[in-house]
């Protein structure tokens, strides 16, 4: 059974940083793509930043710049790096592990990113 357990979130000053994790189990993590994707209240969910197989990554227009997707396949693990955040990147995070081509869909639990002005 896929598992996702994400941690890393909290809250944070206009202009801090954090650093989301998404560790899997249960899957062969080096063969799938890592998504995380955010929803703010109100708002339908949305990508962040995904890194394929072979580690290719594609950004919201909105963290191009800020935010840095990476991964550990040693580790089965998925980062997130948010730099420059902004009050507006406020939602619940999700980490997504999925094929490269967007099948074996699995979501990890919700973390809360909360930033301050």
């Amino acid at each position: 059974q896929v598992q996702l357990v994400e941690s890393g979130g909290g809250l944070v000053q206009a202009g801090g940083s954090l650093r989301l994790a998404c560790v899997a189990s249960g899957s062969i993590f080096s063969i799938n793509a890592m998504g995380w994707y955010r929803q703010a209240p109100g708002k339908q969910r949305e990508l962040v930043a995904r890194i394929t197989s072979v580690g290719r990554t594609n950004y919201a227009d909105s963290v191009k710049g800020r935010f840095t997707i990476s991964r550990d396949n040693a580790k089965n693990t998925a980062y997130l790096q948010m730099n420059s955040l902004k009050p507006e990147d406020t939602a619940v995070y999700y980490c997504k592990q999925e094929k490269d081509w967007g099948g074996g869909v699995y979501w990890g639990q919700e973390t809360q990113v909360t930033v301050s002005s």
